[in-house]
């Protein structure tokens, strides 16, 4: 087994994978660098979400590799990829899943604070990012007393705030306006390059490809945007920006 290219940070081979019996991605393969941003677009149930599931470890694919850093996360034990996610990888969804009980600079500190680092430390990283993302207002607000489109910012400020190494955000703004969509999509990319923080973006919306280095294309759990569907024999066009 060839480790994947050095300048890779995360890179998945020929990904099978049909939870459920349901053939949701078939020969999926994908090279990122660290810094960039990388949309996965594609329609509903083209397999985007599958795809981040497996890139993060959450999901085990059927067949295929994952590469994280040089080294292999489909093969680790389940208690070694909560780990890896809980140190080098952040993710947000369409539901920002608060915690209903702290206020919001709390959800966003909180990984921070869940790793030991001190609460002054980790209350202004999570302030840093709650005013980017034009929701310090909401910073000792708990979540049911917020709009849900101050709930995803909130998610996402809790995402940056950890500063991962890789950022998985798997239509992160489906519940947004335009106008924050766009805000939001900004903040993720300007992000990326400012922190060295990799997006992995999944989204129905073109216009995520508009903020990111580069798109894959997934329909039906295929890459579309190659004769393929595969990376293999196409390094260019993978692993260039």
């Amino acid at each position: 087994m060839v480790a994947p290219p050095d300048n890779d940070v995360l890179r998945a081979r020929s990904l099978h994978c049909s939870p459920g019996g349901f053939p949701a991605l078939t020969g999926v393969s994908l090279g990122v660098r660290e810094g960039d941003v990388l949309a996965v677009l594609g329609p509903r149930g083209s397999g985007k979400t599958t795809l981040l599931r497996c890139l993060s470890g959450q999901q085990v694919p059927h067949e295929g590799e994952v590469w994280f850093d040089g080294q292999q996360v489909h093969t680790l034990s389940a208690a070694r990829r909560e780990r890896l996610r809980a140190d080098s990888f952040a993710w947000v969804g369409a539901e920002p899943s608060l915690v209903p009980e702290l206020s919001g600079w709390e959800n966003a500190a909180l990984p921070l604070l869940l790793r030991g680092t001190p609460h002054r430390a980790a209350r202004a990283a999570a302030m840093d990012w709650l005013e980017r993302l034009d929701s310090a207002d909401c910073a000792r607000v708990r979540p049911d007393r917020m709009p849900r489109d101050q709930r995803q910012r909130i998610a996402v400020a809790r995402a940056l705030a950890a500063a991962p190494t890789v950022l998985f955000a798997d239509e992160p703004t489906a519940a947004l306006h335009a106008g924050d969509r766009t805000h939001v999509l900004r903040t993720l990319t300007t992000a990326a390059r400012s922190h060295h923080i990799t997006v992995v973006l999944a989204s129905v919306d073109e216009e995520a490809a508009e903020f990111a280095d580069r798109a894959v294309r997934l329909v039906d759990g295929r890459r579309a945007d190659s004769a393929t569907g595969s990376d293999e024999g196409q390094e260019a066009c993978s692993l260039s920006v």
